[in-house]
C-alpha cells in the first residue's frame, strides 16, 4: 500500500518515526510529509533513514517541471495519514485551506484516497469546541480518525489528548 504519512507540529511527532518505521517493515511504500512545525520535533533526516524516501517539506520545490508534486503525491496515495494530526492542521483542512504540501496534498487526496488523522494534542485544545467541530466535519466528510488516548501530557495536564499508541495507529493503517 501507498501511504503519505504527514507529521505535523505536536511534540508526539517523534512517534511518527516508529510509525514509519513499522509500516516500511510491513511492506508498505512510506512517503513523509513534514510540515514546519513537525520538522521542530523531528528532522527530517531520521523519516528520510526510516522510509527510505527523500521527506518532501517544499511546496514549491518541484524538481520535475512536469509533475506538480501534491498532485503526484494525492494520486500515489492510497491513504494520506496524518501523525500526529495537531489542532492546526485539523483545522486548516475543515476549512479548506491548503498553503502547504500536506494541506495541498489531503485537499488534492479527498477523493480518491482514505484520509486517517491521529489527534495529538493538550486536553483542553482537544476539548475545544472549535477543534470538536472540525473532527466531526472532517468525519462527516468521510475522513477517519483515530482517538487519542487519556495520558499524561508533556504539558502537566492529565486527560485526553496524547497520541494512540503506535502499534494501534499501525495496526489501523495496515488494515485499510
Amino acid at each position: 500500500m501507498n501511504i503519505v504519512l504527514g507529521v505535523s507540529g505536536s511534540i508526539s511527532a517523534y512517534k511518527a518515526a516508529d510509525v514509519t518505521s513499522a509500516l516500511v517493515k510491513k511492506g508498505h511504500n512510506v512517503q513523509v510529509i513534514l510540515t514546519d512545525g513537525g520538522s521542530r520535533f523531528i528532522t527530517a533526516l531520521t523519516l528520510q533513514t526510516l522510509s527510505k524516501r527523500k521527506v518532501e517539506t517544499d511546496p514549491f520545490a518541484e524538481e520535475d517541471p512536469s509533475v506538480v508534486k501534491h498532485i503526484n503525491m494525492a494520486q500515489w496515495a492510497d491513504v494520506v495519514a496524518v501523525v500526529p494530526a495537531s489542532a492546526d492542521i485539523i483545522g486548516k483542512v475543515a476549512s479548506g485551506i491548503a498553503d502547504d504540501l500536506l494541506t495541498s496534498t489531503i485537499v488534492a487526496a479527498a477523493n480518491q484516497a482514505v484520509i486517517v488523522m491521529a489527534p495529538a494534542m493538550n486536553t483542553n485544545m482537544y476539548e475545544n469546541p472549535i477543534v470538536r467541530s472540525n473532527i466531526k466535519k472532517l468525519a462527516d466528510y468521510g475522513y477517519r480518525f483515530i482517538e487519542p488516548k487519556s495520558a499524561m501530557l508533556a504539558c502537566g495536564t492529565e486527560g485526553k489528548g496524547a497520541l494512540a499508541d503506535v502499534s494501534d495507529i499501525v495496526e489501523y493503517l495496515d488494515s485499510i
